[in-house]
């Protein structure tokens, strides 16, 4: 049950190797589809248009105008995940994002992009989110404040790399056990499980950003 992925090497992980793959293509992507802008897009301009105009839509609902200045970050995120959920489903390819390292990769730069944008925003001042409303309940507040912190990392982690790995391996034995038409609803199951982890995993990335610049209450 050890299938054959193009990248594999002793020399690399297979999920780094998957994942500068992904980066390459995506690096290709950007290049073909912005060298010759056209006021009529061909096809691959087009695509690359609503797939963009979807992200800024998306931040303006959820963060509104201020949200367009991490635009490069979330639309990256998105981009990444998504991409890298799908390479799973071709044959002779690994999702970067089954390997629980991927993961928590792409957690950890959420996790301190938040905490680097909310004291880039409010100074000093940022660490009062932590001590609650008032001052006599701070040490309680602190310890909540940091358990709950802490969390949003592994609850990213865990959970996009629960989804997909656990896809993968369904997917797999399915795919040996029947190898026809039964594993075609599973494959379409999977088409929407990689979109919704990608979007939960980029709304919750804006709200916690979102968080982190607002008022301390």
């Amino acid at each position: 049950m050890h299938p054959i992925y193009f990248l594999e090497n002793p020399y690399i992980p297979a999920h780094v190797a998957y994942a500068w793959f992904l980066v390459a293509l995506l690096a290709l992507l950007a290049f073909l589809s912005t060298r010759r802008l056209q006021t009529v897009p061909g096809r691959l301009q087009n695509v690359m248009e609503v797939v963009i105009g979807g992200f800024d839509t998306m931040l303006n609902e959820v963060m509104g105008e201020k949200g367009r200045k991490y635009f490069p970050l979330i639309a990256t995120l998105g981009l990444f995940i998504f991409l890298s959920n799908l390479m799973g489903a071709f044959p002779g390819f690994k999702s970067p994002t089954s390997d629980i390292n991927t993961t928590a990769a792409l957690a950890i730069v959420v996790f301190f992009s938040t905490h680097v944008i909310g004291v880039k925003t409010h100074g000093i001042k940022y660490l009062k989110q932590f001590l609650g409303p008032v001052l006599w309940l701070a040490p309680l507040m602190i310890v909540i404040e940091l358990v709950s912190h802490i969390a949003r990392p592994l609850s990213l982690t865990l959970r996009l790399f629960g989804n997909i790995k656990g896809g993968d391996l369904v997917l797999l034995i399915l795919l040996i056990l029947v190898p026809f038409l039964v594993p075609l609803p599973i494959m379409a199951l999977k088409l929407f499980v990689y979109f919704v982890q990608t979007l939960v995993f980029v709304l919750l990335a804006m709200m916690y950003i979102a968080g982190a610049e607002e008022e301390a209450h």
